[in-house]
């Protein structure tokens, strides 16, 4: 009898056991290709993908522009350190920041790093050297990195299981959650009693809170948070890591509220699948470090740069903008129709493209089905499509499809969304 040869993802996962760390969570996806909103596999199986490399492909995978970018950029030089040398892509990616910022003052400016988690850690470290206080709220639910601070922030127990102790001087309040009863005035209570009992330099907020469960904050929140902390001297600090560069629609999410917050930080897609991030906000806000205080050996990569000023172009644009109101609109209306006859959607949820279903057990008692979510992206991994859950309760599916996807492949991976929900609701 002959011995069933392995395939090339058998052999790439067993390796994958073999040397990489149980602690990073994978999917048993080995990729070999990537474009748009395509992926195949080394064995030669095809995906569409509804995850986006965890949200960094709003432009697709191999935007060209972009990619364009980055081998003209490759042949000129690769790392320099900007504190080292200075390169004009890293200026000209400020530069465009600025010109795009949501963020109050009309002088801006901003710090290029390698990742979210750095950027939001230096924009807590922006606040304190510009307030001079320690403190930091954040909320419930929220998702911030996993650094020893940004994970101090971020509220998810998984993330933080045996990796105490963690860093001082972080407060939580419960983020508004309208499916699960808390409002809006019971969260900007909360925040106003931590700035009555402690010193704060800032309150940090992702306008949907990622991977919390794609918690969209009620319309009126922003802007009586911001006027909360101007009223007490701390700064609003605007986390759009995930929901920014273009995933709402606007380039940031916050473009929603009509709302300035006072520092921005994005991350993600505006490296176009490169490693990059960013803190932004007025002069006299990003300047109250001392120089040497900020810096990065890696940050703002010129690759990374020049492939961003492909991606803040591209999303900048009003075709873009009418195209993911378009497309969010198109999944919500999918989305809202599952949810008229699957009774274990407890509520869809988000704001554009970027959209989720939160599922339960029961509606009337809203206990989450984290088994069921669970079911439901495997079973649609094993028809073809890439799906993520996500929410501190391990209930909810998230959808981060990229924005230049096809009519045909987006058309597909909803039914293929439908079919592995209902399927695993059954069984």
């Amino acid at each position: 009898m002959s011995v069933k040869q392995r395939t090339e993802s058998e052999r790439i996962l067993a390796a994958r056991d073999q040397f990489v760390p149980r602690g990073i969570a994978t999917t048993p996806i080995v990729v070999a290709w990537a474009e748009g909103a395509r992926v195949e596999d080394v064995d030669g199986k095809t995906y569409i993908d509804f995850a986006g490399g965890l949200g960094c492909q709003n432009t697709g995978h191999g935007f060209p522009p972009a990619v364009a970018a980055m081998h003209e950029q490759i042949d000129k030089y690769l790392h320099q350190c900007f504190m080292v040398g200075i390169y004009e892509p890293y200026v000209e990616v400020c530069r465009r920041l600025a010109e795009l910022s949501p963020c109050a003052g009309e002088n801006q400016k901003s710090l290029l790093l390698s990742s979210g988690a750095e950027a939001v850690e230096n924009a807590v470290k922006i606040a304190r050297a510009a307030t001079g206080k320690p403190g930091v709220v954040v909320f419930e639910n929220a998702f911030h990195g996993r650094t020893l601070l940004t994970m101090t922030m971020t509220h998810k127990e998984t993330y933080k299981k045996g990796f105490g102790p963690f860093a001082p001087e972080v407060h939580r309040a419960p983020g508004p959650y309208p499916y699960r009863g808390v409002s809006s005035t019971d969260s900007i209570d909360a925040v106003a009693k931590l700035l009555d009992e402690h010193e704060i330099a800032c309150v940090v907020l992702e306008p949907v809170q990622g991977e919390g469960g794609f918690i969209e904050v009620p319309d009126d929140f922003p802007r009586r948070l911001a006027d909360l902390c101007r009223e007490r001297g701390v700064l609003y600090v605007d986390d759009e890591v995930q929901s920014g560069v273009g995933r709402t629609g606007p380039v940031w999410a916050i473009e929603h509220y009509d709302t300035e917050p006072d520092l921005l930080v994005s991350g993600k897609s505006l490296g176009g699948g490169l490693p990059l991030a960013a803190v932004t906000g007025r002069a006299e806000v990003m300047d109250a470090p001392h120089p040497g205080g900020l810096g990065g050996t890696f940050g703002g990569n010129p690759v990374a740069c020049a492939a961003a000023l492909a991606v803040l172009d591209e999303v900048a644009t009003d075709d873009f903008r009418a195209h993911a109101d378009e497309l969010g609109a198109h999944i919500r209306t999918k989305l809202d129709e599952l949810a008229t006859h699957v009774d274990q959607v407890g509520d869809v949820r988000g704001i554009g493209p970027m959209l989720a279903l939160e599922l339960v057990t029961d509606r009337e008692t809203k206990e989450p089905a984290a088994e069921l979510t669970t079911r439901t992206t495997a079973a649609a991994r094993e028809r073809g499509l890439i799906l993520l859950s996500c929410g501190t309760l391990g209930n909810v599916i998230r959808i981060l499809v990229p924005l230049v996807i096809s009519d045909d492949d987006l058309a597909r991976g909803l039914e293929i969304l439908e079919e592995s929900l209902v399927d695993a609701a059954a069984g």
